[in-house]
């Protein structure tokens, strides 16, 4: 059958980078294909050739069988190829019917049609599956049913190809499940999907085949019974990442509020005895983290888990209960309280919450530290300099310099800079929220490294995830919370997938 769409040696270069060297796809009608790879790797230029947003520097696209240029947005769109960012395009400020027709407003003698605009939003509404007032703010919505707002209004202008970016990244578990089903009932209606993710379970249970590029080309196809994790992985990094988690040495296990007279020796870096966050103020946290130690913390969406670390931090103070840093009472009552007992957090949103993303390099992995590597006042430049060639080597951070504004580096050189900024200031206890969210696989076992390292100094670790293989492969401990309560407490043998999820489903 002849493809849809067809892709033949498409190459871009931008300055000093080759993004794409020759890549060819097909894509069928009603087809689902998963583009996958490394951060790098030229999915998300590809997408944007196709999209119109750049155009390509050699190489021709069909659609239909017939050669077509794709210059523009706007012929993309009348091609019927729309691309759905992984930051929504949306106005919050205005209604659901108004966002959908957004700059191609039906009208009625002269005047914008708001009763048609209502009339047909419906119907786009109701192919996605979303009971929404027409008439509602997009601001009020939740990012899954705004995800759903982007597809409707995608829908309303004859999308035949849809491309979809990471657009999982930011939904709970039932709205990701949501998603994937109007994907696939798309699918069945004839609308083609590409759609690019680094969650390779939505990869495998989602895609008809998945075309995989490595550096800028296309290193490998699977489809059916071959899409496997496996697969996937050897495929996107080159190399056998089966040993992705590789804790070795486990620390002492560490009870529960242990008395304040232990010997020093097996003395918890913190304790947290009868804590009530502000977030679940009803239910009263208890546990511990040893030196060398990580502790997972798992759960479902909304359990409570990462404001347990933001009040470990001070950013949401506690409303109860009591914190003790190395055997001592510590009163965290803000960040600066955190950071000056030693506590550090890598939080879940880096780009909002992590970094300046128009500052260089040196800039960010210095700024929390500034208080105590520059006492006077006085910016020291050959210290900050000194003090970012060190984190860039240390953590291996993929830079052409230090000068280099953040926001124009992969997903998982981000998060190492946000590592390295902390780590400036030799944390005691280091809180990761969610510490490999948005990063590829090769990135992601770079960072467990890093982690496994720091836990060999002594660090101890109490980390997010709502990565099953994470909390599983990385947990000296895993913590277990359900709707604000900790439900349960697993390790050794005891840790298994089954286990956490009836922890976390309350079972």
């Amino acid at each position: 059958m002849q493809p849809l769409l067809e892709v033949r040696e498409v190459s871009k270069h931008f300055p000093g980078v080759k993004a794409l060297r020759g890549v060819s796809l097909q894509l069928a009608r009603g087809e689902i294909l998963s583009v996958v790879g490394e951060n790098g790797a030229g999915k998300s230029t590809l997408m944007k050739i196709l999209a119109g947003v750049h155009a390509a520097d050699q190489g021709e696209i069909l659609l239909d069988g017939q050669a077509v240029p794709m210059g523009s947005v706007e012929s993309s769109l009348a091609h019927g190829i729309v691309l759905i960012h992984q930051e929504l395009n949306l106005a919050t400020n205005l209604s659901v019917g108004a966002n959908i027709f957004l700059g191609r407003e039906p009208r009625r003698f002269g005047l914008i049609d708001h009763a048609r605009i209502r009339s047909q939003a419906l119907h786009h509404l109701k192919q996605v599956g979303l009971d929404v007032n027409p008439d509602s703010l997009v601001g009020d919505l939740s990012i899954g049913h705004q995800q759903l707002v982007e597809i409707a209004k995608a829908l309303s202008v004859n999308a035949r190809i849809l491309i979809m970016d990471e657009p999982t990244s930011s939904l709970s578990a039932h709205e990701a499940e949501q998603l994937k089903k109007v994907i696939k009932d798309l699918s069945a209606k004839g609308v083609s999907v590409l759609y690019i993710s680094h969650r390779l379970g939505e990869v495998r249970d989602l895609s008809h085949r998945v075309t995989v590029l490595r550096d800028g080309a296309n290193v490998g196809e699977l489809e059916g019974c071959e899409i496997t994790h496996e697969n996937l992985v050897r495929l996107m990094v080159g190399r056998d990442v089966s040993q992705f988690y590789r804790r070795t040495g486990r620390a002492h296990q560490a009870s529960a509020c242990p008395s304040p007279d232990q010997p020093t020796s097996t003395q918890p870096v913190l304790e947290a005895c009868d804590l009530q966050t502000s977030a679940h103020p009803r239910h009263v946290l208890n546990f511990s983290i040893r030196p060398g130690e990580m502790v997972g913390i798992a759960g479902l969406v909304g359990a409570g888990r990462t404001e347990v670390l933001l009040t470990l931090f001070g950013l949401t103070p506690a409303v109860g209960g009591t914190i003790r840093i190395s055997g001592r009472q510590a009163r965290i009552a803000s960040p600066l309280d955190g950071i000056a007992a030693g506590l550090a957090l890598v939080p879940e949103n880096r780009k909002e919450q992590g970094l300046i993303l128009e500052m260089g390099v040196r800039e960010n992995i210095s700024l929390a530290s500034l208080r105590q590597r520059h006492p006077g006042g006085f910016l020291d430049k050959r210290a900050e300099t000194h003090l970012s060639t060190e984190t860039i080597g240390r953590l291996g951070v993929k830079t052409p310099h230090d000068r280099q504004e953040v926001r124009l580096l992969s997903g998982g050189n981000q998060q190492k800079v946000v590592l390295g900024k902390w780590l400036a200031l030799k944390p005691a206890l280091l809180l990761l929220d969610e510490p490999t969210r948005g990063i590829d696989v090769g990135a992601k076992a770079e960072i467990y490294r890093l982690m496994e390292d720091l836990a060999a100094t002594g660090v101890a670790i109490l980390f997010v995830s709502s990565e099953m293989e994470e909390v599983l492969g990385l947990s000296d401990r895993a913590l277990v919370m359900h709707e604000g309560r900790l439900a349960g407490e697993l390790k050794g043998e005891e840790l298994t997938e089954q286990a956490v999820m009836q922890l976390a489903t309350g079972a």
